[in-house]
């Protein structure tokens, strides 16, 4: 049975918040050896992901990293990895202990991935914030949201999800790939606001042609055009339309029973408010599922809106298996799909501290120094 296309990979993360776990996740999913490094003795150390779905497929080592046995327990797990992770503000890893000159004194092949919202320098780099701000200084946030309202934060999906974590398993994957040829490792800043802005390219190609130039809401692909926008239905669902190109949206009107000849032009966004109009009344006149029915085996490109509970229970999404049930909760599955090594289904992951004893006897500590770890708060 296949264990994932990066199995025999060793990656030590840091505990920390939303998007660097979301990264580590998905190297977990592809078949990586992830042991996750919780701090004990921290009380105050925040918030950290919801267990459940991002620390799938985990072990976990429990270590005071305030105390220098405690560095030096991740030192040795550092000597035995192919990537570390961490997400601390710039300068923190190194006054710790497990900055990147450190940790590559240990190991000279090791990829070093730093997570952050505004990256290793820059005005900015030193200042709190969350996803929401860095994505509005990347330009990600102003063109979300409809005419004449306030930009709308997309949740956190952009910055911690899209521009950080996935970023960062990019980043450190193609760092490991250029191993193969240096033989040696190197560091990968990856930085939310980078990432944000690097998802805003195709509006910048739309801009520079001259297809994005009108205001929040007003252009093509963000409601601006009837034929890219949400309607409600009889029960209070919504579907979703896309259909962009001229033959699916007059199989669209089709189905709706609707002739282009009695409507405005399809690309005309001045008389958008019109075309909508006439689209919501016929939208509101059926349930949202049983228009789903009606454009199931259509081009018209058109989708219920399910909640992200509701998900699970598509046809489509339960043919391909998107969605899995692990230690009790429905979550995504991996992604994407490999042909030869397809990863595992994902396991639970383990508590905080949960292996700790185990990954120090594989480290060569002896059980007499563990006890006295455990009794002097080195690990928990």
């Amino acid at each position: 049975m296949s264990k994932g296309p990066l199995s025999g990979l060793r990656v030590v993360e840091i505990a920390s918040l939303a998007p660097a776990p979301f990264g580590c996740m998905i190297l977990a999913d592809l078949g990586a050896e992830v042991i996750r490094v919780d701090r004990a003795g921290d009380a105050g150390q925040g918030l950290l992901a919801p267990a459940g779905v991002l620390d799938r497929g985990r072990r976990s080592i429990s270590v005071d990293l305030k105390t220098p046995e405690g560095v030096e327990i991740v030192l040795k797990l550092v000597e035995t990895a192919d990537i570390f992770i961490e997400g601390f503000r710039p300068g923190v890893a190194e006054r710790i202990g497990i900055g990147p000159l450190q940790c590559q004194a240990r190991n000279p092949r090791l990829i070093y991935g730093r997570m952050t919202g505004w990256g290793q320098d820059g005005p900015l780099a030193a200042r709190a914030g969350h996803d929401i701000n860095y994505i509005a200084i990347a330009g990600a946030l102003e063109p979300i949201g409809r005419a004449g309202e306030r930009p709308l934060p997309p949740m956190n999906l952009l910055g911690d999800f899209g521009g950080g974590g996935l970023l960062l398993a990019m980043g450190v994957l193609a760092a490991l790939h250029e191993r193969t040829n240096s033989g040696l490792g190197q560091v990968v800043d990856t930085a939310m606001v980078d990432g944000a802005a690097l998802l805003t390219s195709f509006l910048h190609a739309m801009h520079a042609s001259g297809l994005w130039d009108e205001g929040r809401g007003e252009n093509m692909l963000d409601t601006g055009g009837a034929f890219y926008e949400t309607y409600e239905c009889a029960d209070g669902g919504f579907v979703a339309v896309g259909c962009v190109e001229p033959h699916f949206y007059l199989e669209f009107l089709g189905l709706l029973g609707l002739s282009p000849d009695d409507l405005p032009a399809q690309y005309d966004l001045d008389e958008s408010a019109e075309l909508k109009k006439r689209i919501a009344e016929v939208f509101i006149t059926r349930p949202r599922d049983e228009w789903a029915a009606i454009f199931a085996e259509s081009d018209g490109c058109v989708s219920p809106v399910l909640t992200p509970w509701e998900a699970h229970e598509h046809p489509h999404n339960q043919a391909r298996d998107t969605f899995v049930t692990v230690g009790g909760i429905t979550q995504p599955a991996p992604a994407p799909r490999f042909d030869r090594t397809p990863p595992p289904t994902p396991q639970p992951g383990s508590s905080a501290g949960d292996d700790t004893a185990a990954i120090l006897g594989e480290l060569g500590y002896d059980t007499d120094v563990v006890a006295r770890f455990l009794a002097d708060g080195v690990i928990e």
